[in-house]
């Protein structure tokens, strides 16, 4: 089992910066996959980003390409999502996710392990 909590999230005027991390625990960190997702109210859950076991590989969602930016520091079993020029329509719970492959860290579907959530409310 592996246990993600998320931190960092708040609330932030638009154009404004935010951090959250993801911790985890209870296996190797650097064999997962990791992933950012957020849901908005009354929508569905929607991908943000991936990093890969290694940190080397990422990917975004068109809607955050060029303003977030996840890292990890796997001696820290710590995962980063660095939120910039942030929107009114970021606003959502951010959750962290880690997956066997990058590949399927890509899904939300195949993610093994989710952690509670972190609220971040971007204001006009």
């Amino acid at each position: 089992q592996v246990q993600l909590v998320e931190s960092g999230g708040g609330l932030v005027q638009a154009g404004g910066s935010l951090r959250l991390s993801c911790a985890a625990s209870g296996r190797t960190f650097s064999d997962y996959a990791m992933a950012w997702f957020r849901q908005a109210p009354g929508k569905e859950r929607d991908l943000v980003g991936v990093i890969s076991r290694s940190g080397v590989t990422t990917y975004y969602a068109d809607s955050v390409k060029g303003r977030f930016t996840i890292s990890r520091e796997n001696a820290k079993n710590t995962v980063y999502l660095q939120m910039n020029s942030l929107k009114p329509e970021d606003t959502a719970v951010y959750y962290c996710a880690g997956s066997s492959t990058y590949l399927r860290a890509r899904s939300q579907r195949t993610c093994d392990y989710w952690g509670q959530g972190t609220q971040v409310t971007v204001s006009s």
